[in-house]
């Protein structure tokens, strides 16, 4: 019996609904943002009462457990999950089109042996999808591809296949009955999460959803698909470079702090087990002004990073500043700070930054590498090879201390690194630095300290 239809006025953005349309959106404050949906409203049998009645239970009586986790082929991807994917979990993979999603997860469930997987895409053929897993070399017979976009379809063939890992690709491509609006719209990305969220918990089986993402770099839909999914992963990296960083944006299960690096070859992805090594130029034979080696940490790895800076005489009048993998806004500060208490002219020079090999830096661990390669393209000396930095910088010019300074140190002393510079801060806390016996650490405490130690 078909229900009554109404309108309503769905949020893009957050998922608030209005019965008019409202410039302003009242749940996030975003305007512009509300759009016109129609919802088939039915009669529920139920007539309130719930079958089954939950009791309430003491915290102290509830028995923990360890989620019980399979194992990704990828190690890089285990790393970012936190250890596996959890059973009766929904995880939502997002990312620009074309960046590499889609080959990140057929590349891992076509690995996987001993476990049914259906793999629903509602964007490619079954053929495509063939020639793809042709070029990766993988084929796997426990692998089941279904292209429907058709949500009652999908459940019906997940009775019959019985799966034990599912894949859907993607959700705003899928679309239910129950409501009368286009697939991708708030309203049919909502439900069909929400129903696909239901069955995981239920049945126990794993969901991984691909979602597309916005033009602010957001995924795309509701803000409350983010909070229905159990992880968010997000697929960064530009299609001029090769290589890929998978980051966790939330994850009930690990840590959300943890990114894979991936290269991107012509038979799929190939994991990077040293970034460092990725990230700084190969030819390190000769010096070059401009150039310094930072070490920051995502999660637990730590990472060195090549940081490049041109300063220039600015040509056309008003001094540009231009910024690659680094903060614009802390940029600016660092140039005042280096102005206002190193004494140095920047006002009238252009200056551009980049962190080389395509990767987004937040550390502020990465100041005192960020200054001393504008301080040498300044003067055009080239910072002594196999020298590195790490150190905050802050407002009057003092290096702060940073954490984790003793995985910093080792890996630039396991990369053949002789000098690094370090807060003092750091070594009046008593840090234990054996790693690096092999190591000269310089110790230094205000940005000036700095300049006479590199270029007097």
């Amino acid at each position: 019996m078909a229900g009554k239809t109404k309108t309503v006025y769905v949020c893009s953005s957050c998922g608030y609904d209005a019965p008019k349309w409202l410039g302003k959106c009242p749940g996030c404050g975003e305007w512009n943002t509300m759009v016109e949906e129609k919802i088939v409203v039915t009669k529920s049998t139920n007539k309130g009462t719930s079958l089954r009645t939950i009791k309430p239970v003491r915290l102290s009586e509830i028995e923990v457990r360890d989620e019980v986790r399979i194992k990704m082929p990828s190690e890089e991807l285990n790393r970012v999950l936190g250890g596996g994917l959890v059973e009766g979990s929904l995880t939502l993979i997002g990312g620009e089109p074309g960046i590499g999603k889609s080959t990140l997860l057929l590349q891992n469930i076509l690995s996987i042996r001993g476990r049914r997987i259906l793999y629903v895409s509602g964007e490619e053929s079954a053929t495509q999808l063939k020639l793809r897993a042709d070029r990766l070399g993988k084929v796997a017979d426990n692998t089941f591809i279904l292209c429907e976009t058709r949500l009652e379809n999908i459940f019906s063939q997940i009775e019959k296949v019985e799966p034990e890992i599912l894949v859907v690709d993607s959700i705003q491509t899928i679309a239910t009955d129950n409501i009368e609006s286009a697939s991708g719209s708030v309203a049919q990305v909502r439900e069909c999460a929400a129903a696909l969220l239901r069955y995981a918990k239920e049945s126990g089986v794993p969901v991984i959803l691909v979602g597309h993402i916005n033009k602010e770099g957001a995924i795309a839909g509701p803000k409350v698909l983010e909070h229905i999914v159990d992880t968010v992963l997000q697929f960064e990296g530009d299609r001029q470079f090769l290589y890929r960083i998978l980051r966790s944006v939330k994850n009930r299960f690990g840590s959300t702090s943890e990114i894979g690096i991936y290269e991107m070859v012509q038979r799929g992805l190939k994991e990077v087990k040293n970034p460092s090594e990725m990230l700084m130029s190969q030819n390190r034979d000769q010096e070059m002004s401009g150039v310094s080696i930072g070490v920051t940490v995502e999660g637990i790895r730590p990472i060195m990073v090549e940081v490049q800076a041109l300063v220039s005489s600015a040509a056309y009048g008003t001094p540009q500043r231009s910024v690659t993998g680094f903060d614009q806004r802390r940029l600016n500060m660092l140039l005042a700070v280096l102005e206002k208490r190193a004494r140095f002219k920047l006002g009238q020079k252009d200056v551009f930054l980049n962190i080389a090999g395509g990767l987004k830096v937040s550390d502020p661990a990465l100041d005192m590498s960020v200054t001393a390669a504008i301080m040498s393209s300044n003067f055009d000396v080239a910072i002594p090879l196999r020298t590195a930095f790490v150190g905050e910088v802050g407002l009057s010019g003092e290096i702060r201390p940073v954490v984790r300074i003793e995985q910093r140190v080792a890996e630039a002393a396991k990369l053949g690194f002789d000098t690094i510079f370090v807060p003092r801060d750091n070594i009046k806390e008593g840090i234990n630095l054996k790693s690096a016996s092999t190591t000269k650490i310089i110790e230094v405490g205000k940005i000036e300290e700095v300049f006479r130690k590199l270029f007097t």
